[in-house]
């Protein structure tokens, strides 16, 4: 083991403990395959994209990392598990902001094998992001069913305001035409809005973002568009 990892190990109190899942319990829970709040992942020699799964998880509903479990549901386990917990603690600590809350333990599947689980709980400091040393800006990414997407500047807006209160609106002619048109249809982007609605795409934004935040729309998140419907 390399002094850093020694002295990771002996200094922090982040690092992995035994945890009280039994092998019986991990593989009943690999068997439900990945969803809004459980991902795969084989192995941690990709930090890098790791993080926007464990930022995911904090800015939507909390999650659970598998570290040396497939994505054809397989568990083969890390083999250097110490070196990957380090690897995967740094980049956590190092690559997301605000700095995230999580847990990290490990379950043996052979005797020389081991999968790393790392829980992380819904954050009350959204939204986070991912900064990468080769990217100016840092990324703020959300969770859809069983993948990672970037949120949008309007998701953006909502995750850091989902807990204000008294948030208030008016009830003019875009909003009329908005929901009319979500009468017939189920759902729609933000610049269908601003077209149907001749406004300008800043105030279609303005206007999506207070509807959601005044529960009267949900929206959700898409790679290309974020879609808007009646909550």
């Amino acid at each position: 083991m390399n002094q850093a990892l020694v002295s990771y190990f002996e200094k922090t109190e982040n690092h992995s403990r035994v945890s009280g899942m039994s092998l019986k319990d991990l593989k009943s829970l690999v068997r439900q395959g990945e969803n809004l709040q459980l991902e795969f992942k084989l192995k941690a020699n990709h930090p890098e994209k790791i993080v926007r799964e464990v930022v995911a998880f904090a800015n939507t509903k909390g999650g659970t990392l598998l570290i040396g479990v497939g994505d054809d549901k397989s568990i083969p386990g890390l083999k250097f598990v110490d070196e990957d917990e380090y690897i995967l603690v740094r980049a956590i600590e190092r690559n997301c902001f605000p700095p995230i809350a999580y847990d990290i333990e490990r379950i043996s599947v052979t005797d020389d094998r081991e999968v790393l689980v790392i829980t992380i709980p819904k954050s009350k400091k959204k939204p986070h992001y991912v900064q990468l040393e080769t990217e100016e800006m840092g990324k703020a990414y959300v969770r859809v069913a069983d993948r990672s997407v970037q949120a949008s500047k309007e998701m953006k807006q909502i995750l850091r305001r989902e807990n204000e209160e008294g948030i208030q609106f008016s009830f003019g002619e875009k909003e009329k035409v908005l929901m009319t048109y979500l009468s017939v249809n189920k759902q729609i982007t933000l610049a269908e809005f601003a077209k149907i609605a001749s406004i300008p795409p800043w105030l279609a934004s303005r206007t999506l973002v207070l509807l959601v935040l005044a529960n009267v729309l949900k929206i959700q998140a898409h790679e290309t568009a974020d879609w808007y419907s009646v909550a």
